[in-house]
């Protein structure tokens, strides 16, 4: 087996010709993208079809951004990402549609072993799949083999070692289910601030025309 067969079938593996090649034409390509002027919206826009291998319409990424290969990883629709995402997409990363990332979310889908007898034999790559609707805190670290169901709200800081079902809250490191999404949670979007008791607004809320295309 080749290294890249080894790590598609969850064995252990090591970098190769292949490998390395995948990662300086994605390297090369997130340069381009981090430094394009904030402005450059379509452009950077653009570059999301050549960096991933499958990525929906209306997806904003806030440089810097980092990956590895970019191939593995597909994005739904609608998708924002704040600044300082860390893709380590040696492997398959799965992300629905509409869904929020916070500052310096870390998307790992490799690792190593833990016995430092086998170390350096190599490491283990494993997919990452976050649903749809999902709302990832700022500085969370989702690792290896993990899914995320749809609708779920990951809190700030939390380190995902474990698969987290759809429409909870969940936080902390390790992450844990605290609470079901409720339908209290349709009445208020945060403390006891309800949503039918905002003003209305004058105008409708301004709406990139790029988002439109």
């Amino acid at each position: 087996m080749t290294e890249q067969e080894r790590m598609k079938a969850g064995y252990l593996w090591l970098d190769d010709e292949e490998n390395m090649a995948l990662q300086a034409r994605a390297k090369g390509l997130v340069e381009k993208f981090n430094a394009l002027p904030p402005e450059a919206m379509e452009e950077r826009m653009a570059l999301n079809q050549d960096l991933f291998g499958s990525c929906g319409k209306n997806v904003w990424i806030v440089p810097p951004m980092k990956l590895a290969v970019g191939k593995y990883i597909s994005i739904g629709e609608g998708c924002y990402f704040n600044a300082g995402t860390t893709f380590i997409d040696d492997w398959k990363i799965e992300i629905g549609r509409d869904c929020l990332f916070g500052p310096n979310v870390t998307i790992c889908t490799t690792g190593h072993p833990v016995s430092p007898k086998h170390r350096m034999e190599g490491m283990y790559s494993f997919p990452v799949k976050i649903g749809n609707m999902c709302w990832i805190g700022a500085n969370t670290i989702i690792l290896p083999g993990v899914t995320i169901g749809d609708n779920s709200v990951i809190g700030a800081g939390s380190v995902v070692t474990k698969d987290i079902p759809a429409n909870v809250v969940a936080f902390g490191s390790p992450c844990h289910v605290y609470r079901q999404i409720t339908e209290r949670d349709d009445e208020y979007y945060f403390g006891n601030r309800r949503f039918d008791e905002q003003p209305e607004r004058e105008e409708p809320a301004p709406v990139l025309d790029f988002l439109n295309n």
